[in-house]
């Protein structure tokens, strides 16, 4: 089964804001080269959630990873994020969608931050 990455982030009009998010991308491509992986926003920056869950599924996948870039579990991650899963299923209901916990939530990257900071 060929699986799809989704790297959702906020968004935000300073083209700057994206590199990171693009840069995860990228990372994920050189480590695994066959990896199908596409960075969404919610909003003020282009592709939308759902308009990469298509660029996916018409590049092949048949089951996608939605992985939250979000520090925090706030409003758009509660309540934004899962009402943009259900469209797309709702849309494609024969590809299996597997909403990841956000990164913030990652005992990795909270050791990984705190590693920084005392660096």
């Amino acid at each position: 089964m060929t699986t799809g990455i989704v790297l959702f982030a906020h968004g935000s009009r300073d083209p700057l804001w994206r590199l990171p998010i693009e840069a995860v991308a990228r990372q994920i491509s050189e480590r695994s080269p066959s990896a199908l992986v596409r960075c969404a926003y919610l909003e003020l920056c282009l592709p939308s959630l759902p308009d990469a869950a298509i660029d996916l599924i018409t590049s092949g996948a048949e089951k996608l990873k939605v992985f939250p870039l979000f520090l925090g579990v706030g409003k758009h991650a509660r309540e934004d994020l899962p009402l943009l899963i259900h469209e797309i299923r709702a849309a494609h209901p024969q590809i299996k969608i597997e909403l990841l916990p956000t990164a913030g939530e990652s005992p990795a990257l909270i050791s990984l931050m705190a590693d920084l900071a005392l660096a």
